[in-house]
This record gives structure tokens, C-alpha cells and sequence, in this order.
């Protein structure tokens, strides 16, 4: 019997496309689900999106909720239960993934957890903020809702307009998320795990001398071949959070390695332009045995 995998990410998108076509390959279904075009009828028990009620499906995968974080997001995923309490199985589970849309509940989670991260501090006080950007020198700050670095100031604990750019930043993020810079050499590690289990490991490499190395500031990607302690530091920092595909953004720093965050829906282009795997073919393999 032929099962009718979902996938919701964003159309026209490479990972979102690649993934629908991984199980069209096997299944002979292709469904590409934007979120942004679901209705919930709560009365009815359906959540319609084009027209196909997703909670008659056999499974969803996740690839992209949004094209940006929000709690708007938030509130996709949620609907999304609707679909699991029906039945439907979710690559990850909502819940799961709810814990790490939120920049916040991923570190708490992540620091609970014993894992070594950049020190970090998180206040609606601008007084501790200053305090905290004077101890470490130089920050990062973050908004609680973002990817790929957007939405990112770098401020240093000297420039002569700190007050003023930490206070345009609260206007726009109330709870502030400071942390401080971390001496990365111009690189970070994407590590890959597969339903908790270790794929591979890429490197992205600044090009441009960008305080971050994300593909979207010119970085690039790299094979990277890690120590069996990096691959264990990887495996227990995305353990918490029982997520079908993942990356654990890590880097290597004169005290050791650090883990940035975990993503809640992975890196399919690094993995296949910085290891040559095929990350779809791998997710659609592992969801299709896990359904049937």
C-alpha cells in the first residue's frame, strides 16, 4: 500500500523540493504543504491545506514551518498537533520542535542538559545588559526568534554608540539575549544526526571576514572530519530533544568546544554540498520504514 508522506516546507524551495521528490521517487506522492495556507476547523477535526485534509495523510515531514521565525511559527506547529492527536506521524514531532523555535527554551535546554555554550546572559534590563556587554567585551545580541543570523547585532563594550544600539534592540526584542562573541578562526561545524544517530559533519568557512559564517554572509560549505568527542559533545547536545533530522551548530574555540544551538529542521544543503550525502534520501528512507 502506498503511503501519502507530506512535506511542509517552503514551495520552490531546493531542500523542500528535494525532500517531496525523495518520496515521490519511492512512493509515487508528492505534496508539498505551505503552512501559510492551512485552515484548522477544529469542529470538524480537518486541517485543509490545497485542498488535502492533512490529518488523512499517512505522515508529515518537517522541513520548513515558516520562512522565518516568529510565534507565528509557533502557532503552525500547534495546528500541527491537531494532525498527530488524529493519527498522522510527525518527522519531528511538533512538540519537539516548539522546545527549539524559540532561541531561549533551546539554550535552557541545552545548559540543563550540561552542555558547554558561549556564556550568555538574558534580561529586559538595560542596565544589565550594558553590565553584561562590559563583562564579555564583545556580544552577540540575539533575538529569540531567528536563523541564519538575522536579526544579529555585534556590539563591542567601547563603541561610543553601545547605549543607543542596545536600546534600538530592545525596542525590537523586549527580552534581550546576550552572548558573548566567540573566537571562532573563521569557521563552525554543522554536525548531522539521523534519529540520534551520527551522519556527518560539515564546515562553514567565512569567505568575506563576517563575524558569522553563515552561507547567507558568504560562507561556504566544507568537508570536516570530527573526534569521536566532538561526535559524543553532538550526540548529547541534540539528545534532549528527540528530533527525526538535525544539525548541532558547533565550534571549536581556544577553550574547547562550544555548542551554538540545534536546528529544528536540519541542513540538508550542508550535508550535501559540504559531506556529498544525500540527506533527503535518508530522511525519506528512515520516515517511510518508520510508517509502514
Amino acid at each position: 500500500m502506498t503511503k501519502r508522506i507530506g512535506v511542509i516546507g517552503t514551495p520552490g524551495k531546493w531542500s523542500t523540493e528535494t525532500l517531496a521528490d525523495a518520496f515521490a521517487d519511492r512512493t509515487g506522492y508528492r505534496q508539498v504543504i505551505d503552512m501559510g495556507r492551512a485552515t484548522l476547523d477544529l469542529s470538524e477535526g480537518q486541517l485543509i491545506c490545497d485542498g488535502v485534509d492533512l490529518c488523512k495523510l499517512d505522515g508529515l515531514v518537517l522541513k520548513k514551518v515558516a520562512e522565518t521565525y516568529s510565534s507565528d511559527a509557533l502557532d503552525r506547529l500547534e495546528m500541527l498537533r491537531v494532525a498527530e492527536a488524529a493519527g498522522v506521524r510527525v518527522f519531528s514531532p511538533a512538540e519537539n520542535v516548539i522546545r527549539l523555535m524559540d532561541r531561549m527554551a533551546c539554550t535552557v535546554t541545552l545548559r540543563n542538559a550540561g552542555i558547554p555554550m558561549p556564556p550568555t546572559v538574558i534580561t529586559e534590563d538595560v542596565t544589565a545588559a550594558r553590565q553584561a556587554l562590559d563583562r564579555f567585551g564583545s556580544a552577540v545580541f540575539k533575538p529569540l526568534f531567528s536563523t541564519k543570523a538575522r536579526g544579529m547585532v555585534l556590539l563591542d563594550k567601547d563603541a561610543p554608540n553601545a547605549e543607543s544600539e542596545i536600546a534600538a534592540f530592545k525596542a525590537m526584542n523586549p527580552m534581550m539575549y546576550i552572548q558573548q562573541k566567540a573566537e571562532l578562526s573563521g569557521e563552525d561545524l554543522g554536525m548531522v544526526f539521523l534519529k540520534g544517530e551520527y551522519v556527518c559533519t560539515y564546515a562553514r568557512i567565512s569567505q568575506t571576514g563576517s563575524w558569522n559564517t553563515t552561507i547567507q554572509s558568504g560562507g561556504k560549505y566544507a568537508p570536516f572530519t570530527p573526534t569521536s568527542e566532538l561526535i559524543e559533545l553532538g550526540r548529547r547536545a541534540q539528545a534532549p530533544f528527540g528530533l527525526t533530522f538535525t544539525t548541532v551548530d558547533v565550534a571549536l574555540t581556544p577553550q574547547g568546544p562550544i555548542v551554538f544551538e540545534v536546528s529544528a529542521f536540519g541542513g540538508y544543503s550542508g550535508a550535501q554540498k559540504g559531506c556529498g550525502i544525500d540527506a533527503a534520501a535518508l530522511v525519506a528512507n528512515h520516515i517511510l520504514a518508520e510508517v509502514s
